[in-house]
Formats: C-alpha cells, sequence, structure tokens
C-alpha cells in the first residue's frame, strides 16, 4: 500500500512539474512578444498545414502593421462587436459570461460566447481551434499572463495582425488589401465593421456577406462611436 500511494504521489509530482514548465514555456514567449512581433501563430501554423494538404505551396497571407497603420474605425468596429468591455476587464470578462449564458439559455442553445479579445488572442497565438474544459482553462490563465504583462494597446495591435479574416487571409494588412484594395489604415466605418463582423466565422463569412450579416455590421456601427479603444 506504502508503495502504491508513493507511485501516486510521485505521479502528481511530475504532473505538477509538468504543468508548470508548460506554464513557463507559455510565460517566456508572452514575455519576449511584448516588445517582439510574432512571426506566427498556432492557428497559422494549424491553417498553412491544412492548406498544404491540398497544395504543397501554398502560402499565407499576413503583413504586419504597427497599430498606428491601422484604422480607428477598425479597431473601435472589432472592440464593440467582439468585446465591448475590453478596457474594463482583465482577460476574463465575468459580466459578458453571464450574458452569454443567459443569451443561450433564453434561445434555447450555444448562440453567443463569452470570450474576450485577450482569450481570443490566447488562443490564437498558442493554442487550437479544439473545444474541451482543459483548453478553455488554458486559454484562461494566458489571458491573464498577457493582461499582466502587455499593454491594452499591444494586445490589441497583436490581435488585429494575427487574426483569420478569410481563406489563409491574417491580419488587417492583408484583409483588408484582399477585400477592399486599400491599406487597414484607409478603412472607413463600413469597410471596418464589414470586417468585425466576419471574425466569428471569417472563412464563411468572407465568402458570403449577406443580408443578415450586413444588418449585424449597421447595428455594430450604431454602437462603435461609444466605444473606447487604447490610445
Amino acid at each position: 500500500m506504502k508503495r502504491l500511494m508513493r507511485r501516486v504521489w510521485l505521479a502528481l509530482a511530475a504532473l505538477v512539474l509538468v504543468l508548470a514548465l508548460l506554464q513557463g514555456w507559455f510565460l517566456v514567449h508572452v514575455l519576449w512578444w511584448r516588445d517582439h512581433d510574432p512571426a506566427t501563430t498556432s492557428f497559422m501554423q494549424l491553417r498553412l498545414a491544412e492548406l498544404r494538404e491540398h497544395d504543397a505551396r501554398a502560402t499565407l497571407d499576413q503583413r504586419w502593421v504597427p497599430f498606428d497603420r491601422i484604422s480607428p474605425h477598425l479597431k473601435r468596429a472589432v472592440v464593440a462587436a467582439e468585446d465591448d468591455r475590453f478596457m474594463d476587464h482583465y482577460g476574463i470578462d465575468w459580466t459578458g459570461i453571464q450574458r452569454a449564458i443567459e443569451r443561450n439559455r433564453d434561445r434555447g442553445g450555444a448562440v453567443a460566447g463569452g470570450s474576450t479579445i485577450t482569450q481570443q488572442l490566447a488562443k490564437n497565438l498558442f493554442l487550437s481551434p479544439s473545444r474541451s474544459y482543459w483548453r478553455k482553462g488554458q486559454e484562461a490563465i494566458i489571458a491573464v499572463m498577457l493582461e499582466a504583462a502587455w499593454s491594452k494597446r499591444r494586445i490589441l495591435e497583436v490581435y488585429l495582425n494575427v487574426v483569420e479574416w478569410g481563406d489563409g487571409i491574417f491580419g488587417a494588412e492583408a484583409a483588408a488589401r484582399h477585400h477592399y484594395g486599400i491599406s487597414a489604415d484607409r478603412l472607413g466605418p463600413v469597410e471596418a465593421t464589414q470586417m468585425a463582423v466576419m471574425l466569428p466565422n471569417p472563412r464563411h463569412y468572407a465568402e458570403s456577406f449577406g443580408p443578415r450579416l450586413e444588418t449585424i455590421a449597421e447595428s455594430v456601427r450604431a454602437r462603435m462611436v461609444h466605444t473606447r479603444i487604447p490610445e
């Protein structure tokens, strides 16, 4: 019995050590990317692998631009559409989670999520689109790391540069040029809100932007005038 208990404790200690090392690995990257732009992300690598299953020479379209070269309309539209309490929370928005639970209960299904922009960035940088309690827990831990180490400006800058906006299209600059033929700093309110409402399902919505989505974009335009963003 004592030998069995010793093995259990050793296994638990080994598990704790592995988890601690994993969190340390995430933290090192978070601290490095505070001042250095990430060249790629977990989501980009997964998407590129998918594309190369059909075309070995496939590449992603992504062009990094600094925060000041992204239209303020896009910044406001994305925050208004994805995380209207972005400036107020510390990575996890408990109010937003409660709202999402209530909306899903009222509509009898999963129609709203409670993830913040910081959580979405954590997932994009390090994790995968898979749904599991482990992934959500890890996402929350990384989101707290990001909020502790980075400014809100840096979080939004990186998010807008790495998020997917179409089939193999990543970041605001590549998306603006692909969808509208202009640079990210020239996006107006209409283009910005159309891009913002694509984010929940960018590959699908980029190919079929219909009247229902335009109605949602109009709603975002009405809200974004009151949206706060980092300076």
